[in-house]
Parts: C-alpha cells; structure tokens; sequence
C-alpha cells in the first residue's frame, strides 16, 4: 500500500473525509505531492447545499465552468439551480459541449466518464432589457431598503424612504413603478400634502429634493424599464422538466453589466421575495434550489447597515426554508464576516500576490480555512485553471478536511450559444407571453393626479364663483350711484294737489275726526243720540 492510499496518510486521511454515504456532486479528484490522484475523489454532499457556499479565486482561474459543473450535476439530480450570467458565457449549459482534446485529457486525469450533455433553461432579462424573458419587480415588492441601495440614499434618506412606503401602504396607493414613487414623495411635500406625515414624523423638503433627484438619474440609466407589472413569480425557478431534472434558470446580464448596483440588488430582491413566499421545511434531503450569487462583491460594496443586516438575515435564515446560496466572488474579503460565517462549503481558486493588498488578502484568505497539511498561501498562488482547494460540510454538518482539487469539465458547452438559438429558446418559452408585456394599471401615479387634478377644479370652480360675486356686488353699487345722480321726474297734477299744504291740513282733520270714531267702535261705546 503506498503512501497516498493508506488511510492513515495525510492523503488517506483527506479523502476518507469525502467518502459520503448518501447521494452527492463529483467536483473532481484529489491534488497531493504535485501529482493528481483520480482514485480519491472529492464530493459534495446533495443534502449539505442548502449550507450555503463560496466559490472565489482570481479572474481566468475557472470560477464560471465551476459553478457550471455544480449546476449540471444539481440540475441531473432534479434540484433547480439560478445563475447570474454577467458577462453572457453561461448560456452554453443549454446546449451539449464538444469533446476535444483538453476536455478528453481532463475526464482522464480525474477518472471521470464524460458524456457530452445539455440540460434544461429558461432564459431571463431584467425588464426584458436584452435576450430573455422580462424579470419584473414592483416598487412596493422591492421594498425600501433595497430601493434605497440602489438609490445610493444615505441612512437619514433611507429612514425617510421607509416613512414614504408606509404612507404609500396604510392609504392603498400602490407603488407599481417610479413614477408611482415619485408621485407621492412630490405630493407629500407640496401644500396639500405636507400635512400628511407631520403625526408620524414628516418628512423635509431637502430629503425629498434628495430622492426625487434621485429617481431622476435612475431613470435615465434606464431603471424605469425593471419596475411594473407584471411582477415576476420567483418561484418559477423551482420547477423541474418533465424528465424531473431541474431547470437552471439563467438570468442574461451582459446588457446591464455596467449597472452593477442594480443589477446585484436586484439578485438580493429575487431571493428576498423567494424567502418571503417559502415555507419552513428544515432540513431536506436535497435543496429545492440552489442559487448562484456572481460578482457577489458588488452587492456589499456601499452597502449600508440595515442592507447588511438583511443580507445577513436572510442567508441565515432562507436555509430551513431548502434554499442554498453560493456566493461567488474574488476573494473571501468581498463577503461580510458575518456573511461569510454562513457559508459551510467553499471551493476556492488560484489566488494572485502581486502587490501588497494581494498578499494581505492572500493571508487573510489562509486564516479562514481549517487547519491542513497543505502550505496554503504557496499552494493558493500555484493552483493551475480549474483548480481548487476545498472543503465542504460532511453529512453530518461538520467541515470536511481541505484537499486541493483538480475539478471535473463541464459536460455541456464551455460558452455562449448562438443569438439565434437563445433568441428562439426564449420566444417559444411558455412564460414568455405571461411577462413579455408590460402592464400599466391605475395606481399611486394616476389616483394621486386625479386628486389634485379635482383639487384644481374646485378650487378654480371656487375662485370663479367668487369672481362673478365680486362682479355681481360691483354692478350692483354701480346701478346705485347711477340711480342716486339721476334727475328726478316734474310731479303730475295729482302728485301737486295731495303734496300741497291745504290738502294735508284738512287730511288732518279728518284723520282725527275719522279716529275718534274707529276708538269708540273698538271699545263698545254707541253714538250719542241727540
């Protein structure tokens, strides 16, 4: 028995660390002493997965085809999988690789049987901005944390956001898109609305003027295309096909890859709202999906704390509900600690010292990894492309030992398909008619616009009635004073006799006398005979 086959080598001892009972992923076969051993595989438990992982290392090391192995061994064991396609090469796991030399020489130092495969797609684009079926958020589901990242809000901004959606919630104005936003950050700072928030706080013309001026430039990024109607049903990506291998759900970036904030929020969103609808399942023999985070550090770069914590939050709790996350990035140090404590299973590629920050990272990448009988930090530098130091949780939780790996190749395509062909994948899709277009239904935008514009109306109704009572009162003075500077009218003969001074005299006398006689007949006293 030699060396390397003694179970109580340190080789030996390595690989009895991988040798799982229960169903798990071939990642490849042992490195040791400079010599690659396909006898001592190195394995992944199926049931270990929704532990959550890394999978880090320099640009060109071999990250994409790693999570592209994972993905098709996850997806051959009926296990859904997503994955953020940053810059369009993963596209390929759709299609069967083509055998050649490199592929054939790398089957052969790993012992493994190469068949060339294909696996089942479906083929996604944030607001349908480039190839594939349009992913959707509202503003009210994306919720004010993560609107806020994307804003790049302050904590007092943040705060304040939060404020506005409550508002928003408890009067049923529904947050659909950013104009529906913008409505009402407008209308609580303007006379009519101001009175609105003052009970829960108000909120200040300058952190408004912050916001708007906000959602002005996000627009004009082209933001405004990933919010509305219809929202997308994340759980679309737990279906399997119908020979019961999961689908791998592929969300085409590359036209917004120079959106970064967005488009890594975005990712946060899809697995927030996967956390929000799933129930509680514990531990499982496999998970229900596997969901791979690329270029992971653009998540956590400006993040504030509240966005921290969330992350935090749902990476330590969307576990029970048979959810695993594989963070994939450069190097450990772009994963919060308190991230990077959740993640049980890490495949981690060449890694460069270059400069002085390389080394630093170098060093902090070795303190993160359980003792070994490797020189970590001279094997991280001299690790060849598609190769890697892991070490995974065993079957029964607790970390396996660290055994540098040559992995396995792909068995689909090692790149892109045709335009054609995914323009054709995506069109004939049966979800493609259920997002593709866009819907703008009422809400915050257009009930906020119907209210002033009533506001407006009455209020003019209201001035034009006050105006014609203005008008009325003046033409009505204006008559008086002509009528009081008129000449008045000679008096006819009648008008002459009866103002005369004899005719009121014997008026008089006759009104007295005329009244003496009325008194007596209301008083019951008869005429005197004489």
């Amino acid at each position: 028995m030699s060396e390397s086959t003694d179970p109580a080598s340190p080789a030996g001892r390595i690989a009895a660390g991988y040798a799982f009972t229960g169903p798990a992923l071939d990642l490849g076969a042992l490195l040791w002493d400079g010599a690659c051993r396909p006898d001592l595989q190195i394995r992944i438990p199926l049931s270990m997965l929704n532990r959550h992982g890394l999978v880090a290392g320099a640009t060109g090391t071999g990250k994409t085809k790693t999570l592209q192995l994972v993905a098709e061994q996850l997806s051959a064991n009926g296990v859904p999988v997503f994955l953020a396609d940053i810059k369009g090469d993963v596209s390929g796991i759709s299609a069967p690789g083509v055998a050649n030399e490199k592929v054939t020489g790398r089957a052969a130092d790993v012992a493994q049987e190469w068949e060339a495969a294909g696996f089942p797609c479906e083929f996604y684009a944030l607001g349908g901005i480039g190839t594939g079926i349009p992913v959707r958020a509202t503003v009210t589901g994306f919720g004010p944390v993560l609107m806020s990242k994307v804003l790049q809000l302050n904590q007092t901004q943040e705060q304040s956001l939060g404020l506005i959606f409550h508002y928003a919630d408890s009067k049923g104005l529904e947050l659909i898109d950013l104009k529906d936003l913008r409505a009402v950050v407008a209308f609580l700072v303007s006379d009519q609305g101001k009175a609105e928030l003052k009970g829960i706080g108000g909120l200040s013309t300058v952190t408004a003027g912050v916001i708007l001026r906000a959602l002005t430039a996000f627009e004009q990024q082209g933001a405004g295309e990933f919010f509305g109607e219809p929202e997308f049903d994340t759980s679309e990506f737990l279906r399997t096909s119908a020979d019961g291998r999961g689908v791998v759900s592929v969300l085409e970036l590359p036209a917004v890859q120079d959106k970064p904030q967005l488009f890594s929020t975005f990712l946060m969103w899809l697995l927030a709202d996967l956390y929000a609808d799933l129930p509680e399942v514990g531990d499982v023999e496999q998970p229900k999906l596997v969901f791979f985070f690329d270029e992971a550090h653009l998540l956590f770069n400006g993040a504030s704390k509240a966005f921290l914590e969330s992350i935090t939050q749902t990476v330590r709790l969307i576990r029970s509900k048979a959810i695993g996350i594989f963070f994939v990035t450069q190097t450990p140090k772009d994963v919060p600690a308190d991230v990077l404590a959740q993640l049980g299973n890490r495949v981690q590629h060449a890694l460069r010292a270059f400069t002085p920050d390389d080394a630093k990272a170098l060093k902090a990448t070795v303190k993160t990894f359980p003792n070994s009988p490797y020189e970590l930090e001279e094997l991280l530098t001299g690790l060849g492309t598609g190769e890697a130091v892991v070490t995974v949780l065993s079957e029964n939780g607790a970390p396996t030992p660290v055994a540098a790996t040559r992995l396995r190749a792909p068995q689909s395509r090692m790149g892109p398909v045709e335009p054609a062909a995914l323009e054709q994948a995506v069109k004939s899709s049966p979800l493609y008619s259920r997002y593709a277009e866009a819907v703008d239904r009422e809400s915050a935008y257009e009930k906020i616009s119907a209210e002033q514009a009533a506001a407006e109306a009455q209020a003019e109704a209201a001035a034009a009635a006050a105006a014609a009572e203005k008008q009325a009162k003046e033409q009505a003075k204006e008559e008086q004073k002509t009528a009081r500077g008129a000449p008045k009218p000679d008096p006819s003969l009648a008008e002459q006799v009866v103002g005369s001074g004899l005719f009121r005299s014997l008026a008089r006398s006759v009104g007295t006398q005329l009244g003496r006689e009325i008194s007596r007949s209301l008083f019951g006293t008869a005429k005197r005979r004489r």
